[in-house]
């Protein structure tokens, strides 16, 4: 049974991270040359981790299954950073965001490792203006803040609908400065397949070069995995579609315990699924609630009508109804369970039926009224307002109507967006101590890759700054404070034995799928995973379903091992390899995932149990029986994993149902 020891310091919870700063173990500056770390991963957590190591001067190591850093999933987050800052003045503090997201994320997040999060939250944004990062300014020249879900105050920070790529691109020139000095080595196009283990401690990885099809030993005194999230395992999400989960699972194969894997967060406003054909789904920003005013018709058979001909009378803004305090801007989990009620209800919009109406018509009118008034016009023409209500949201969210406008060839100037919830994070992933390390010496694990900081739902905005924190504010303190134990000089060789039994290893898994010759490709098992995926785990699960999706993903992995086709060489660029390689390891989480949500008798944040909820639909925590960390511990092939756990004990907050009315 591994060891849960979640090092939290002693203490006031406000002074936690300030009295581990100052008891902390140091590395000598001349000793930090000898220490080398790998890190797999180049987003936004794995970039700033990469950039601040080197510039303390540790050797390091970045790799990346890409050609470039630029193209790490960071880069599509669209709406904003949060950061207490308070330049609203409208009462945002360190403390309210921190009880935000404890909140937020259903009492089910560990306290310390949140209140550093909200902590550091405000060093990020200077950090990254100092880096050239563009936000959006008011007129004075001041910073801008915007509202998101699950908050009453203004406080997240954006650069239109492009945050992640602006943001991405500032830790990208950080890496690329060091990349320059020689500080950092970048591997690019290598994919990590195994992790190495010397006595117990992570020494290194290997990797499959995606171009050449040869393995490759990397050594290191510490290995940092900042990979990502594994919504893939659905097939359909707003995920880009080479993200994986495979540099985790092959770490959870070698002893990290994985946490949480049933924590999948659903978001709200995506455009909806449009046919089979499609690889994956497209999100409209959270930020677009902020001026959008989501609804459905009132009746049926209203349904099919253009939303423009339909009365106000006749339109239910259900988010506004049900959730008077929050209204659109309910948290996610929320606001996509009750957008799924509606269309169980038969009030669904567009051709599915699975979708419901975001509304700009008042917000172009409002904002029209106030730039007419603010140009001195008198009594403008309804025409003139509507014009210049466009341009005013054209610049605050232009190239996000540029992007539904390009999928769905319509403009959602003149009618109402049409979306529908789908898979857009995991809370869940590599179980981590306070000092960012899981229960495998050595292996540290950052942003959505590890489990820590959003509980069973993710606050909007909070992703970015999760990965940035970790990067640039934790891990340069908790490393050098693992570091300072480890003697200088005593990274092993690459021609050690356990690197060579994990490169067989990894070789093994590459030689069984190109050994196969079956006749499905590897898109149709994929599929078929994620339909099991979404039915049994997805927004609503049973007892009964969960129950039967590990029957029929058990079934699966069998028929993927048995007929699966992967042409052409193992020996050189073979995208099908690739897939088929992810996909294996997607049938065991999918599988780890339904079992965790079997056994946690409760529903929270994005886990929704049918069979554990309030009269009025809302989630029924059991804080009893359930107020802990799932942690499963591999067993071996076909063995049922171990499940420990981890208590989440709340010194500074007070469990309470959670309410958005």
């Amino acid at each position: 049974m591994a060891t849960l020891n979640s090092n939290v310091p002693p203490g006031p919870l406000a002074d936690k991270w300030r009295n581990y700063k100052a008891n902390m173990k140091l590395v000598n500056p001349a000793n930090k040359r000898k220490y080398e770390v790998v890190i797999v991963g180049a987003g936004l957590a794995g970039a700033s981790a990469a950039a601040t190591l080197s510039e303390l001067g540790y050797k390091v190591k970045c790799i990346v299954f890409h050609d470039s850093p630029r193209r790490a999933h960071s880069i599509a987050a669209q709406g904003g950073i949060n950061a207490a800052k308070n330049y609203q003045n409208d009462g945002d503090s360190v403390y309210r965001l921190f009880y935000d997201t404890i909140k937020g994320g259903d009492y089910r997040a560990r306290e310390a490792n949140v209140h550093r999060l909200a902590e550091v939250s405000v060093n990020i944004i200077d950090q990254c203006v100092a880096q050239g990062v563009p936000f959006a300014r008011e007129y004075g020249g001041l910073l801008a803040n915007r509202s998101f879900g699950g908050a009453q105050v203004s406080r997240t920070f954006y650069a239109r609908g492009q945050t992640g790529q602006q943001l991405l691109l500032g830790a990208y020139s950080a890496l690329s400065k060091q990349v320059g000095a020689g500080a950092v080595q970048l591997v690019t196009q290598h994919e990590m397949v195994d992790l190495v283990l010397v006595d117990g401690v992570a020494k290194g990885v290997i990797t499959r070069d995606l171009v050449t099809g040869k393995f490759h030993r990397h050594a290191g005194d510490a290995v940092i995995l900042a990979t990502g999230g594994y919504g893939n395992v659905f097939n359909l999400s707003t995920y880009a579609r080479q993200s994986n989960a495979t540099a985790i699972w092959r770490a959870y194969k070698r002893g990290a315990c994985f946490a949480n894997p049933c924590y999948t967060q659903i978001h709200p406003t995506c455009i909806p699924v449009s046919g089979d054909y499609q690889s994956k789904l497209t999100l409209m920003s959270e930020s677009l609630r902020n001026d959008g005013r989501i609804w459905v018709p009132k009746k049926a058979e209203d349904c099919k009508k253009d939303p423009n001909t339909i009365p106000e009378a006749d339109r239910d803004y259900y988010l506004e109804r049900i959730y008077p305090s929050f209204g659109n801007l309910a948290p996610r989990d929320v606001s996509s369970r009750a957008a799924m009620r509606m269309c169980d209800e038969g009030r669904g919009v567009g051709e599915s039926g699975l979708g419901v109406y975001l509304d700009y018509a008042d917000a172009i009118q409002r904002y029209g009224k106030q730039a007419a008034a603010l140009a001195g016009l008198h009594n403008p023409s309804k025409e003139k307002i509507t014009e210049l209500g466009e341009a005013a949201v054209k610049e605050r969210y232009g190239n996000l109507f540029d992007i539904y406008h390009e999928i769905t060839n319509e403009s959602a100037y003149k009618t109402p967006m049409r979306i529908y919830p789908a898979v857009h994070y995991t809370m869940g992933g590599l179980w981590v101590d306070y000092n960012l390390m899981s229960n495998v010496p050595g292996l540290f694990v950052l942003g959505e890759a590890n489990f820590s900081d959003h509980g069973a739902n993710r606050l909007g905005a909070s992703a970015l700054m999760q990965g940035l924190s970790d990067g640039y504010f934790v891990i340069p303190y908790t490393i050098g404070n693992y570091l300072a134990g480890v003697k200088p000089g005593s990274r092993p060789s690459t021609d050690a034995p356990e690197f060579a039994a994990a490169e067989a290893d990894a070789k093994s898994v590459v030689d069984r799928l190109m050994s196969i010759k079956g006749k499905e490709p590897v898109n149709y098992y994929h599929k078929k995973l994620g339909l099991i995926m979404w039915r049994r785990c997805g927004m609503a699960r049973t007892k009964e379903g969960l129950q039967a999706g590990i029957k029929e993903i058990q079934a699966l992995r069998q028929e993927f091992w048995a007929g699966v086709n992967v042409p052409g060489s193992a020996d050189n660029m073979n995208q099908a390899l690739e897939r088929a390689n992810r996909v294996a390891d997607y049938m065991e989480l999918g599988e780890l995932m339904c079992r965790d949500a079997l056994t946690r008798e409760e529903s929270c944040g994005g886990h929704f149990r049918e069979e554990y909820q309030h009269p009025d639909g809302e989630c029924l925590r059991n804080d009893e029986q359930f107020a802990h960390v799932a942690a499963w511990e591999f067993q071996g092939e076909d063995q049922e994993p171990l499940r420990n756990v981890e208590p989440l004990n709340y010194e500074f907050v007070k469990m309470s149902t959670r309410s958005y009315k």
